[in-house]
């Protein structure tokens, strides 16, 4: 059943969310099992979120410059960390960014880092699709994240392995926000603060405690 909840306190509530929330999770917070753990995962109906960083938004010209990935599971509690990639690109494309992506990844540290990377985009493609195949099933776990259709995008046309190996279903955390933002304003108002950094593995932590805020105010048994 579905409540909403008008006119909640914002510290209590980002304290709660927080309390339990590992910013920097453990590469993996399993328990240590006898069997495969494919077996162990099966009943978690897990969740892979990845973020990526990119010189811009058109799919066929620009390229992805960072990657990373995280397997929760339905609860949202963080299985496993995944690989967070920055990948090379050519100064033909880093230098040569719109505007607002050059002073964000300047800023962020990001356009030097790519510069300095020797690792490629199918490097990158391999050590995440093999992290992901350790903890879900082909088919099995849906894509989460904010405005992760774009990203998406990026994986069908970059990225193809990992796009074939997920569930065709995703979760979009920007969409709930949006709708809570026109029904319920002031619970919108009271989600956690974001930092903005633009880096994969943060935005990707944030994602999940702003999923975490709506699953405890907004969906409720």
């Amino acid at each position: 059943m579905l409540k909403i909840f008008k006119n909640l306190p914002v510290v209590p509530v980002i304290k709660k969310l927080f309390k339990n929330t590992r910013l920097i999770p453990a590469q993996t917070v399993l328990p240590k099992q006898d069997a495969p753990i494919s077996v162990i995962m099966a009943n978690t109906k897990p969740i892979v979120w990845i973020d990526m960083e990119m010189t811009g938004l058109d799919v066929k010209k620009d390229r992805i410059i960072e990657i990373a990935c995280l397997v929760t599971d339905h609860e949202l509690n963080v299985i496993a960390e995944g690989p967070n990639v920055i990948i090379n690109q050519p100064d033909s494309l880093l230098l040569h960014m719109n505007s607002w992506c050059m002073k964000t990844h300047t800023e962020s540290g990001l356009l030097k880092a790519s510069q300095e990377s020797k690792i490629t985009e199918e490097q990158a493609e391999d050590m995440v699709l093999t992290f992901i195949q350790q903890y879900t099933k082909r088919n099995e776990a849906p894509l989460a994240g904010n405005t992760i259709y774009m990203d998406r995008f990026f994986l069908i046309e970059q990225m193809p392995k990992i796009h074939n190996y997920l569930h065709y279903r995703i979760i979009d955390v920007s969409t709930i926000k949006e709708l809570c933002q026109r029904w319920n304003p002031e619970m919108h108002k009271n989600a956690p603060p974001k930092k903005l950094v633009h880096r994969a593995l943060d935005d990707i932590l944030e994602s999940i405690i702003e999923l975490k805020y709506y699953k405890e105010y907004l969906f409720i048994d």
